[in-house]
Parts: C-alpha cells; sequence; structure tokens
C-alpha cells in the first residue's frame, strides 16, 4: 500500500507511538477486550461470578460488545490505516487519534455501568464514537481518487444506526427490535468486510503472485458491483422479515457470486504464506456462513444463527487476525514474516470457529462452547504478546523497496 501524505493532528502527542497511526490504539484496545469480554461472558454464563452491572441481558451484553466494541475497534483501527494509504490523504494522528480513541474507552466504561449511571448518558457514551469516526474519515474519502472508497460511508452510517436503534429498542422495553438492531449491525459489517476484503485479499495475492511469476487476474468491475448488490439484497431480505425459499434464494446467489469473485483471486496457491492463507480462508468461511444462511431456511430445525457465529468468529476472525499481523509487520517497518507462535495463532482463530459452529449445529455440550472461546482468546493474547510491544514503540526504518 503506498504511504499517506502528510497527516493531522496535534504534533505534540502524535510524536507517542501509540498516537502516530490509527492501528495502534485501536488494535491494543481489540486484541486486550475480546479476551476480556469474552472471559467475562462465559464467567457469568457458568455462574462463576454475577452478571455485569450492565443493565442489559447476558446474551445481548455479549453480542452487542462484540459487536459495538470489540469489532468497533478493528472497524476504526483498519479504516484509519487503510483509507489513508490507499487514497494518498493525510492520517489521523496525535489529540484527534486519541480523543477518538477515548470515546471507545468511553462507551465500553458506560455499557458495563449503566445500571448506576443515567440510561441517556449511557447511549451517548456509547453512541457517540462512530458518528465520531465517520466525520474524521470523510475528510480522507473526500481527497480519494477512487469512487470506491464513498462505499465506505454507508456500511457505517448503517452500523451507527443499528447501535443507536438499540439502545433504543431496550429503552423501550423491546427485545425483539433489539435483536433486529443487532442484525442490522452484523449486515453492515458483512457489507465493510466484502467491501474491504475485496480490496485487500486480492491486492496482496496478485503482488505475492506476481513476485514468483504467476498470473493473476485483474479485477472485474461488474463482480465487484454484483458482490455488493447481493449484500445489499441479503441485509434487505433478512431485515424484512422474508424467510422460506425467499431469503434462501436470495443467500445463495450471494454465496455464488462470491464464490466466483473468490475463486478468481487463486488462493489456493497461497498455502505456502500464512498472512496470505488466513485472509483466504476467512473469506471463505464467509461463502460458508451465506450457505449456512440459506440452509436456515431449507432444512427445519437448522439454528439461526449457525451462519452469524460462521461469520463473526471464522470469516471476520479470521481476516482480521491475518490483517492485524499483516498492517502490525508492515507499518512498523518489518518484514512480512510470520513466526510459529502467530501461525498457532491463526489456527486457533480457525478451530475455535469450527467448535463454535459444531456447538451450534450439534447441540454439543458446555465443554465444546468453552474450548471455542479458550481458543479464540488465545488467538488474541497471542497478537497482544506478539504484536504489542510493536505497537507500543517506533518504527523500524523502513526498507527502499517495500511490499505495497
Amino acid at each position: 500500500m503506498p504511504g499517506a501524505r502528510g497527516s493531522w493532528g496535534d504534533t505534540e502527542l502524535r510524536g507517542h507511538p501509540v498516537w502516530s497511526s490509527g492501528f495502534r490504539p485501536f488494535f491494543l484496545a481489540a486484541a486486550t477486550y475480546g479476551p476480556l469480554l469474552l472471559g467475562l461472558w462465559y464467567g457469568a454464563r457458568s455462574g462463576w461470578w454475577p452478571l455485569p452491572a450492565a443493565s442489559y441481558a447476558l446474551p445481548l451484553l455479549h453480542a452487542h460488545e462484540l459487536l459495538f466494541g470489540f469489532a468497533a475497534a478493528l472497524v476504526c483501527g483498519v479504516l484509519l490505516t487503510a483509507l489513508p494509504s490507499w487514497s494518498g490523504a493525510g492520517e489521523l494522528r496525535g489529540a484527534p487519534l486519541a480523543a477518538l480513541a477515548a470515546l471507545w474507552f468511553a462507551g465500553r466504561v458506560g455499557i458495563h455501568a449503566a445500571a448506576w449511571i443515567p440510561t441517556v448518558l449511557v447511549i451517548v457514551l456509547d453512541c457517540v464514537l462512530l458518528p465520531a469516526l465517520i466525520g474524521m474519515l470523510f475528510l480522507t474519502i473526500a481527497a480519494a481518487r477512487r469512487r470506491l472508497f464513498w462505499w465506505t460511508l454507508p456500511p457505517l452510517v448503517a452500523l451507527a444506526a443499528a447501535n443507536l436503534l438499540f439502545h433504543l429498542a431496550l429503552e423501550g422495553g423491546s427485545v425483539t427490535r433489539a435483536e433486529w438492531a443487532l442484525r442490522l449491525g452484523v449486515h453492515a459489517l458483512a457489507f465493510l468486510f466484502t467491501l474491504y476484503g475485496g480490496l485487500f485479499i486480492p491486492a496482496f495475492t496478485r503482488r505475492w503472485l506476481q513476485q514468483r511469476g504467476e498470473p493473476a487476474g485483474a479485477i472485474l468491475m461488474p463482480l465487484e458491483y454484483a458482490t455488493a448488490l447481493a449484500m445489499i439484497a441479503l441485509a434487505w431480505t433478512d431485515l424484512s422479515g422474508l424467510r422460506g425459499g425467499t431469503m434462501a434464494g436470495v443467500a445463495l446467489v450471494a454465496a455464488g457470486v462470491h464464490a466466483w469473485r473468490f475463486a478468481r483471486w487463486r488462493g489456493w496457491r497461497t498455502l505456502s504464506e500464512p498472512l496470505l492463507w488466513c485472509v483466504h480462508l476467512g473469506y471463505a468461511w464467509l461463502i460458508a456462513a451465506l450457505l449456512l444462511r440459506a440452509l436456515a431456511e431449507l432444512a427445519p430445525g437448522f439454528p439461526n444463527d449457525a451462519w452469524v457465529h460462521a461469520f463473526t468468529l471464522g470469516a471476520y476472525g479470521m481476516l482480521k487476525i491475518g490483517l492485524m499481523t499483516r498492517v502490525a509487520l508492515r507499518h512498523t517497518g518489518r518484514p512480512l514474516q510470520v513466526g510459529f507462535v502467530m501461525r498457532v495463532a491463526f489456527v486457533a482463530m480457525l478451530v475455535a470457529a469450527l467448535l463454535r459452529l459444531a456447538y451450534s449445529v450439534h447441540d454439543l455440550g458446555p465443554g465444546v462452547l468453552a474450548a471455542s472461546a479458550l481458543a479464540w482468546a488465545a488467538a488474541l493474547l497471542a497478537y497482544l504478546f506478539i504484536h504489542g510491544p510493536m505497537l507500543f514503540t517506533a518504527s523500524l526504518p523502513r526498507p527502499r523497496k517495500e511490499e505495497k
């Protein structure tokens, strides 16, 4: 990825490595909060300690925080780093970046202390982050050379709206509407996954293949538009409450479009490179999630939540841990080489997704759920152990010829 031109933000504060780039504070936040959140949820679920002080039922708290806490931190970190790199615009640093991280942290405090502070304050603390991110990214997107980056804003707006609607639904006493808002958030996240996965994965793969003298497919724009439309149709159909053959048909069409897109990237040629097979496997999980969504409509008794866990743990988990590793290495001036610990972490993330899916589909015992949670948390803790020090310290000098 090409480097961004300049930066904007407080010159004194951005001198600290943590506030020098968007991925640093938010990757640290996600890798720390994810395991803590999962431990809090599983312990409360198992009766090891009381429910959190949040005024929500535990399943809703778990889903909300994984989506608007953990995943939102990764959204911030990726977009604040990727958009300037790809558009050539200045990168957000210093005080504005620290303020955005503070908003994320304030939201987490508000949620977990919801039983002790006014509801309006909880909503404000939790819902201000994404609108602030949208406002900050707007300047970057406006300077982008490609109109494709404008597609970033609608799903971010949908994600922000989903968070607000979740709070309003619970304030109105409707768990059903709160669950609908969570589904809207998942679809917004899936659209962002589709958009940026479709930029990152083929770009990284194409360069790797070309360096080895192998052919690599160029981006086919009609297929890109078809993929985006398929995800919009999937979200509209699901959120409209359409079920049965209609929902299954839309999900199958979306899976087919993604499979065509995925096949053109020739990911099977990258099995020797962990940074690539990890993200390709994440995209394959998205296709599996869409197939599971169709199966839930076609097979009586098949769990409706299977596709959500296939997407969140499998697709999102695999893509993000691979992307977080690449970004931490490349943007701190280190070679793109994955050591043994992170290879194990990639496998642990895969195992976590497989076990969680097996638990949902086959109604396995709590031991399988515990193993899934442990593997997922271990993958993130491994990332924190290996790459956390890199994120806290200054970048190394970059070689003259670096991978874009």
